[in-house]
């Protein structure tokens, strides 16, 4: 995946400020976990238990009690404006807590550790929602992936640099800490002052409030607003099944992540070089899985990749469970490097993190894409409240597991790995075509080299037609692989009923078409079954030739196009398919699938043209254009220095 989004404006602010700010809570968090550890236990008596849980929930608690009203905030006003100032409140906060730790002032830690949970809360809403309006649809799993890398290492580097800071001399300690955090929180501050305009949204404080004022006095009630961003986050089933699968995401992230301290000591018996070891493994696992995700979308929403990183994070935790605790604890990690089950350990905990960055790039691109501007930041609040609300279940199984139930830390992860599994498996029983869709887009990648052009072209959402020209029998699994959106494909219905197949074309709502001879009726029932597709905004797929082409070259189109565009006002998006022709699966040098195939990795390579407004669609307009995107996609796979031959011999 490219790293380009990193050095433009309209990405690499909003990243920065995000990074930096995950850095800040992270480190302040760990400074006063240590300082409980170190100060107030020795000195003033307290339950360190008791004193690191009740932290834990008072920076939780605003996400649950204030998330909603951030929403509802990062909906109302410019979220450009929200994000400098929630940022400048972090400079400010950064000051009262450098003065606390230089004090050494606990109650006052405790205090602004709260007030640092609702600045997360309310930033956590604008952060995800700011985002659609700077990059487009087939970049947000980019981005995505790119904003959670930089958030996992910042989370990484605060924990490890806090342990650092504290490590030092008690004169250089507290001064090299109360710097971190105020100079980090000022670049914060100066990255939120870079982020750039974003058309359509008020620049001044009187076009946010007019739009306030459309919308409704905007008050402070974090609780009726929790209540009501519940209540609209369930009364969408997509919406409300991706905030589930999210929150499972924080479940599992959060009992790891709360166990591994005592994993590093148990199981790996080390001590906090360990522990730094451990979660560099998963943070560096994290960001190969977003990577790769966002690498194996390729600017499409590939949902079919959540189950398969669920049960990536499942298979890891069970690989993690077989490993054998230490025998000695407290080994220098030189000592420890040398044992073979300690890398298995990080082998194990890498897979972990990869699973995720698969599993949740795509589930917050969801969330999104499908979350309409004006409620999005809601939508977004919705979703950290659940996900607050199952970091704290997580806590309660932890307890339930391991004190109740008496289970070691192995038999608790072998727990985790179980549930990961099952949400996986449910997830592809519920919803295979997503996964089949992931399936067929690899399988392409492996027979054919691929080139792609327009794919920006095919709406965002909504009903739309796609229509391209038929070479071979290849020829839908190639756009079914290459279209940002799932296709609903029109077939022959003898193909269509295929004994072997017809389970699996029925699985990804493949739509049979009957000749007009054979069954006078079939026709007007396709047309019903495209109807029926477009007007729940799915994107339909036909080859208007209806045959595969003779001679590698565009047919006339059939009248059927006419009539599906007359009954269905949509747009047509037209696609040229080059490379295929001369393949086992076409027609050239005899019937197609009558030879065995002479070689794979064919270039091949598939052209999107600017969608046509249904007022102007016609189908020999239509058939002009498929020509001349066919004639492109010639160009993009005819060897350099040679015009594309006639029909383009492909394989």
């Amino acid at each position: 995946m490219s790293s380009g989004l990193l050095t433009q404006r309209r990405f690499a602010p909003l990243f920065w400020v995000q990074a930096l700010g995950a850095f800040n809570d992270n480190l302040f968090r760990n400074i006063l976990l240590l300082m409980l550890t170190f100060v107030a236990v020795p000195h003033f008596g307290w339950d360190l238990g008791l004193a690191i849980n009740l932290a834990a929930g008072l920076f939780i608690l605003p996400f649950l009690l204030f998330s909603a009203w951030g929403g509802e905030l990062a909906d109302r006003v410019d979220k450009r404006r929200l994000v400098r100032l929630l940022k400048f409140a972090e400079c400010v906060l950064m000051v009262l807590a450098a003065l606390a730790v230089w004090h050494q002032n606990l109650m006052a830690l405790f205090a602004l550790l709260v007030l640092m949970g609702l600045q997360s809360a309310l930033f956590g809403a604008v952060k995800f929602a700011i985002l659609p309006q700077h990059l487009p649809s087939y970049e947000l799993g980019r981005g995505n992936a790119w904003v959670h890398i930089g958030t996992f290492a910042a989370i990484l580097a605060g924990a490890l640099l806090a342990g650092v800071l504290a490590a030092l001399p008690d004169a250089l300690s507290r001064p090299a800490v109360m710097g971190t955090l105020i100079v980090v929180a000022l670049l914060g501050w100066g990255a939120s002052l870079a982020l750039p305009p974003v058309g359509g949204e008020a620049s001044s404080v009187g076009g946010a409030s007019s739009r306030s004022a459309e919308r409704g006095r905007l008050r402070f009630r974090p609780l009726a607003s929790l209540v009501e961003v519940l209540r609209g986050g369930v009364h969408s089933p997509v919406l409300w099944s991706a905030i589930l699968a999210i929150s499972v995401f924080w479940f599992l992230g959060a009992s790891f992540l709360t166990q591994l301290p005592a994993w590093a000591r148990m199981v790996a018996g080390g001590a906090e070089a360990m522990l730094s070891v451990l979660l560099a493994a998963i943070a560096c696992g994290f960001a190969a899985g977003a990577l790769a995700c966002a690498k194996l979308s390729g600017g499409r929403l590939e949902l079919g990749l959540v189950p398969l990183g669920a049960l990536v994070i499942g298979a890891a935790s069970l690989l993690l469970a077989g490993v054998d605790s230490a025998t000695a604890m407290g080994q220098p990690l030189a000592i420890l490097l040398e044992d073979p089950s300690v890398w298995r350990m990080l082998g194990g905990l890498m897979l972990v993190g990869v699973g995720g960055g698969i599993y949740i790039v795509p589930l917050y691109t969801l969330l999104q894409l499908g979350s309409h501007e004006s409620q999005r930041g809601r939508i977004i609040a919705a979703n950290n409240i659940c996900n607050a609300l199952l970091m704290v279940v997580a806590a309660w199984y932890g307890w339930l597991m391991q004190s109740v139930l008496g289970l070691d830390l192995q038999s608790f992860v072998a727990s985790l790995g179980g549930i990961a599994l099952a949400v996986g498996v449910a997830m592809i029983v519920r919803r295979p075509r997503p996964v089949l869709r992931l399936l067929v887009f690899v399988l392409v990648a492996l027979i054919y080299r691929l080139r792609l052009r327009g794919r920006h072209h095919v709406p965002a959402s909504g009903a739309a037609l796609v229509v391209c020209n038929h070479v071979s029998f290849m020829d839908a699994l190639v756009m079914g692989g290459a279209c940002p959106r799932p296709l609903r494909f029109l077939m022959d219905r003898p193909i269509y009923e295929s004994l072997w197949l017809n389970w699996l074309f029925k699985l990804v709502g493949a739509i049979p078409v009957e000749s007009e001879r054979s069954d006078p009726g079939g026709l007007r029932r396709t047309l019903d079954q495209v109807s029926q597709a477009l007007r729940h905004g799915e994107v339909v797929m036909i080859f208007p030739e209806g045959r595969l082409t003779r001679d590698g070259e565009v047919q006339a189109f059939r009248r059927g196009l006419d009539l599906i565009i007359a009954r269905n006002p949509v747009p047509v998006v037209p696609a040229g398919l080059a490379g295929l022709w001369g393949s086992w699966t076409s027609n050239r040098d005899g019937p197609a699938l009558s030879r065995l195939p002479r070689r794979f990795q064919a270039r091949v390579a598939l052209v999107f043209g600017e969608p046509v407004p249904a007022a102007k669609a016609r189908r020999g307009e239509l058939a002009e254009r498929v020509k001349a995107l066919k004639q492109e996609a010639d160009a993009l796979i005819a060897p350099a220095g040679k015009a594309p031959a006639r029909g383009n011999a492909g394989e």
